[in-house]
């Protein structure tokens, strides 16, 4: 069985064309991002209460939030904060698994909407329940909009980018911070209210009315039926004077009779300003398994198409901060590492060795690496520097078995031994010591995937790594790779022939001219070869002798 396995080629080509093809794709497809895909087990639960105290929301919506969250199994604590108009509350869950995870997650969310439509006051917003994870944890990029005023041109403005952000491929969330929302202030006499034979609650519940949206049902003009709704929002204050306060004594009052109204902002909980100029700061959080380096290219050219449309009106789009820098740097001190490490193994293979030992030694890397990548693209890992670490360690691992086994297998092509012979020889001597010696390995790295918690979650990657590259190296040292160096025998030992049947074949002259420059060439590589060959055999042999009379000398003194 195992003989037919290293002799049938076209199966060993295709296996190993389609892995190297498979890995070098998802190379290209994997997300880059600086840390790996990790779930915290934390939710934030955030509702808005405008106006309230910190008081009123600590018990109006904090406390009966908190007594529903208690319904919720497989919580470790619950943390919350009051302060005016907002309450946000934390929750953290046991390690229990991605899928437990969304079950609770349902649960909670239920929980919370059945809690929040029963009780809550009216005026509150809907809670915003907020998966923490290393993706929308931390803010990717943070735009800046400024402008030469704080006015309403730079909230429009800020509002508009907002908007184009959250709709960019890869953006979770936008998160703005000096953006306050227009609002119609209503300054009324109570003297002048009172002498209406009004109060303050029945302006305030009129004007409350007068927001709400209506539908009137439905009309037939010229043979159509319109359904007829009257939107309760509007930009103009001299619409909101109009408002017909309730009748006293017959007599029809309008707002702007007992209250003055004007344009505002809501009172301002965070400034932002950038380089001494007002200015709109946008927070943006990026969706699981985006592409962080995308996502930055795609926001830089929104920006610059931006600036072109706005540059007229003062305003101006900055990237403030790039997450993506550090991003950049990490992987490519990563990615360059790996290849000094590759080189370097392939050089001291090649110099101990010789060339065609340290080339299928590079094959064998080549296949180990590209299906490492092609399984972690499978799983839904991300190419992060934890990964690239587990490539970089693993890296040198990976030329242990295919050496020894190679080099058993070349020990006894060059004392007459055919590939096939020496190939299932090599494998009978040293596939036990091998295979040991890489489940030994592997053993030393599995207990670092059992760590528990986020620093067991960060850790996982790298063990991951390094055991699955350990067990493809394996499959390519015991099968890919004697596969290769026989069928390379094979071809060394098929003698081709040239026929030139016609006298006037220009190709017999092209073979001509190319062996008259072929044959020196040839003949100077070979010399090269040769001497390389000897320089190293008695090089290696000094080196072996040395080596011997070294571990004679420390065995014959153990107190050394």
């Amino acid at each position: 069985m195992l003989s037919r396995l290293l002799t049938n080629h076209p199966l060993v080509n295709i296996l190993f064309s389609v892995i190297v093809t498979m890995g070098l794709i998802s190379y290209m497809i994997m997300p880059r991002e600086q840390d790996p895909e990790i779930n915290f087990y934390w939710i934030n639960i955030s509702t808005v209460l405008p106006g309230a105290s910190a008081e009123d929301v600590e018990k109006l919506v904090t406390s009966p939030l908190e007594d529903s969250i208690k319904n919720v199994q497989d919580i470790s604590f619950t943390s919350s904060t009051s302060r005016e108009s907002v309450s946000n509350i934390l929750v953290r869950f046991r390690d229990i698994g991605d899928r437990n995870f969304d079950k609770r997650i349902n649960d909670l969310r239920r929980e919370i909407q059945n809690k929040a439509s029963s009780e809550l006051p009216d005026d509150a917003d809907d809670p915003l329940i907020l998966e923490l994870t290393t993706s929308n944890g931390f803010p990717t990029a943070l735009v800046v909009v400024t402008g030469q005023a704080d006015d309403e041109v730079l909230r429009k403005q800020a509002r508009k980018v907002k908007e184009d952000l959250e709709g960019l491929r890869g953006v979770d969330l936008v998160t703005p911070s000096g953006l306050h929302d227009p609002e119609f202030h209503v300054e009324f006499d109570p003297g002048v209210l009172a002498a209406h034979g009004l109060n303050a609650e029945q302006l305030a519940d009129t004007v409350r009315d007068a927001f709400k949206d209506v539908s009137a049902g439905s009309a037939q003009v010229a043979g159509n039926e319109w359904l007829v709704r009257v939107a309760g929002t509007t930009d103009q204050p001299s619409l909101i004077a109009q408002i017909q306060l309730p009748a006293v004594a017959g007599s029809a009052v309008t707002l702007d009779s007992v209250a003055s109204i004007s344009r505002s902002r809501e009172d301002a909980a965070q400034l932002a300003s950038y380089q001494g100029q007002p200015a709109v700061s946008m927070a943006v959080t990026k969706v699981s398994m985006v592409n962080t380096l995308e996502l930055v290219d795609r926001i830089n050219a929104y920006i610059e198409d931006k600036n072109q449309q706005v540059s007229d009106l003062g305003i101006k789009l900055i990237l403030a901060d790039d997450q993506t820098i550090q991003t950049r740097s990490a992987l490519s001190i990563m990615q360059t590492n790996a290849g000094l490490g590759l080189i370097l193994v392939l050089f001291v293979c090649w110099l101990f060795l010789g060339f065609e030992i340290a080339f299928f030694v590079t094959l064998g890397i080549v296949f180990s690496i590209t299906g490492t990548l092609w399984v972690l693209n499978m799983t839904g890992n991300t190419l992060n520097v934890s990964v690239l670490l587990g490539i970089v360690i693993v890296l040198g691992m990976l030329v242990d078995d295919a050496v020894v086994v190679v080099e058993a297998i070349y020990y006894r092509m060059q004392r007459g031994a055919d590939g096939l012979s020496a190939a299932l020889a090599a494998l009978r001597e040293v596939g036990a010591p091998v295979t040991a010696g890489v489940l030994t390995t592997m053993a030393a790295f599995l207990p670092l995937m059992l760590l528990p918690g986020i620093l067991g979650s960060f850790m996982f990657v790298i063990p991951f790594v390094v055991t699955l590259g350990l067990a493809i190296s394996l499959i390519e040292a015991f099968w890919i790779l004697p596969s290769h160096v026989i069928g390379s025998e094979e071809r060394k030992k098929r003698v081709k022939r040239v026929i030139v049947r016609s006298r006037f074949n220009p190709i017999k002259y092209l073979i001509y001219l190319w062996m008259l420059f072929y044959r020196p060439i040839n003949i100077l590589l070979t010399k090269g070869s040769i001497r390389m060959q000897s320089w190293r055999q008695s090089w290696t042999r000094k080196l072996r002798t040395k080596y011997i009379k070294s571990l004679c000398f420390m065995m014959r003194r153990p107190y050394i």
